[in-house]
């Protein structure tokens, strides 16, 4: 499994409509419906600080990722650029692979 984690820190008066967008049924994963591999998103908030934001985005792989990257390249940046407003903030947190441990 390849998972991208961001970090927002989100406008005090656009938290409802950024969990609108961002959440597991939202414009975002909607999106990433369109790509092979997608396997579901999260969007988690800090219980102490209501501004502060981080969605788990999962796929099958890194390729898959990167091929919906490039097809879908014009659908995401216009998204990208509707939600820009929403944010203090935006951090890519990482890229991360699963690790499989196979026993003997």
């Amino acid at each position: 499994m390849y998972v991208i984690i961001w970090e927002y820190r989100v406008r005090a008066e656009c938290t409802v409509e950024f969990e609108q967008i961002y959440h597991p049924g939202g414009r975002w994963a909607d999106l990433f419906k369109n790509g092979n591999g997608f396997m579901g998103t999260e969007l988690l908030r800090d219980p102490e600080d209501r501004q502060r934001y981080i969605t788990i985005d999962r796929w099958v792989s890194s390729a898959d990722y990167e091929l919906f990257l490039s097809q879908w390249k014009k659908e995401y940046e216009a998204l990208d650029s509707q939600c820009e407003g929403f944010t203090e903030q935006e951090t890519l947190s990482g890229k991360w692979k699963s690790v499989i441990f196979e026993t003997r």
